[in-house]
């Protein structure tokens, strides 16, 4: 298995390039974001590759960071998802983006990455989504930022907590948009709306 390979590049044409590691010439495949990154012709570089054995070929696969290759081996277990589908999608979104889709089932984002079709997204979330954190995509920036996407606003949170005092939905919805500014915790809007109430 080659694992990781360091050279220069003699050949760009994407999604392939070569890369001549003493003397012999590695053709690889690599997804866009690893081309963004890569130096100009001539200058060495370092690629963490996957090397798939197919029965009419042997495909070398190189990314420019591991967490995009941990990604790509991940992707290739998923039912229905190939090599080419697989460089699409860290072509289409870095790993980040890719990991944020799954955990909130954003299929438009999905099904907008190159061969990627409705089921296939489905799948993706599916299948993906609690493999995210042991392949390292996750960062934990994207981690509170998936948190925070998923909870509520406070605004939300204070017309619930007023239904469950025994307020019917209409009143408490406005009861809170009287008393609501930006940048008040659920705990103030509460306290608000009923001194409102009250007074």
């Amino acid at each position: 298995m080659i694992g990781r390979l360091r050279g220069r590049i003699v050949g760009k044409q994407p999604p392939f390039l070569v890369l001549d590691v003493h003397g012999v010439g590695y053709e690889i495949e690599a997804p866009m974001s690893t081309f963004y990154v890569l130096p100009h012709d001539d200058q060495e570089v370092t690629l963490y590759t996957h090397l798939a054995v197919r029965e009419d070929a042997h495909v070398l696969y190189g990314f420019a960071r591991e967490a995009d290759r941990t990604l790509f081996r991940a992707l290739l277990k998923v039912s229905g998802v190939g090599g080419k589908m697989a460089l699409g999608v860290l072509s289409g979104m870095t790993a980040e983006e890719f990991g944020l889709a799954v955990q909130a089932a954003d299929l438009a984002a999905l099904t907008r990455l190159p061969g990627v079709g409705k089921k296939t997204a489905e799948r993706l979330v599916v299948e993906m989504r609690d493999k995210l954190e042991r392949v390292g995509v996750l960062a934990e920036g994207s981690r509170r930022a998936v948190a925070a996407s998923a909870a509520p606003a406070p605004d939300q949170d204070a017309v619930s907590a007023l239904i469950a005092l025994g307020y019917r939905a209409p009143e408490a919805s406005r009861m809170v948009s009287k008393v609501f500014a930006e940048g008040m915790d659920t705990e103030s809007i509460i306290k608000a709306a009923l001194k409102g109430a009250i007074g």
